[in-house]
């Protein structure tokens, strides 16, 4: 999952980031509202971890722009305003939930994890499509009982499109999901194709993967139907 860190308390920043990458998230962090309004602009996050009071803008304000611009991502206002009103406004426009600080870095992610099960519609932390089970918390892939040995990045990927299920995702939406940021590296939309027929291989080893589709032009989709 790709997350922006958006708060002014430096230190904070990078202890939530610290945090969230020793737990397999992708972070980037930005320190005022102009740089995130920017970053939203242009990247692509499942995430955004905003603070409400920041020196150069309403934090609320981020969160209709980046509504505005068809951002998708989820926000989860992380702030030390107490007050019943920012946080019902901040909800009406969008916003997915609301932290408030001072705050637990275990109870942060226990709302991210419960933020992507609403927002993916997870009911079960396992998924099985055909003859394959996907188990979400121990991070497996088996066939009729055989582990699908898949590298980290491969699950990733493989689970991105099936959190997405029935949904066209373009390889942008892939590489920036589970590599971060395409303008801090070197972005080739081949680095993608390689990593699906990679794990197309292995699968397809054990069983056909006909609900592993390619849209022509454009990305990749799962197509089932849970």
């Amino acid at each position: 999952m790709n997350v922006l860190i958006v708060e002014d308390e430096k230190s904070l920043a990078k202890e939530i980031d610290v945090f969230l990458k020793n737990q397999g998230f992708l972070c980037e962090m930005a320190f005022t509202g102009s740089e995130a309004s920017e970053k939203i602009a242009v990247n692509l996050y499942d995430f955004v971890l905003l603070d409400l009071g920041l020196p150069d803008y309403n934090g609320l304000d981020l969160i209709s722009e980046a509504r505005d611009l068809g951002s998708e991502a989820a926000f989860i206002i992380i702030t030390a305003r107490g007050n019943v009103e920012d946080k019902v406004k901040g909800l009406n426009l969008g916003a997915d939930d609301y932290l408030a600080k001072p705050f637990a870095l275990i109870e942060l992610q226990s709302r991210l994890n419960a933020v992507a099960r609403r927002k993916f519609a997870i009911s079960t932390p396992i998924i099985q499509i055909g003859e394959f089970t996907i188990e979400n918390s121990s991070r497996r892939v088996t066939c009729s009982g055989t582990e699908v040995e898949l590298t980290r990045k491969e699950y990733d990927l493989l689970q991105y499109l099936i959190l997405n299920r029935n949904k066209v995702l373009t390889r942008q939406q892939l590489y920036e999901h589970i590599w971060g940021n395409i303008l801090d590296d070197q972005y080739d939309s081949n680095f993608i194709d390689v990593h699906i027929k990679n794990v197309r291989k292995k699968l397809n080893l054990h069983s056909p993967t006909p609900w592993l589709e390619t849209v022509r032009g454009i990305g990749y989709r799962v197509s089932i139907h849970l």
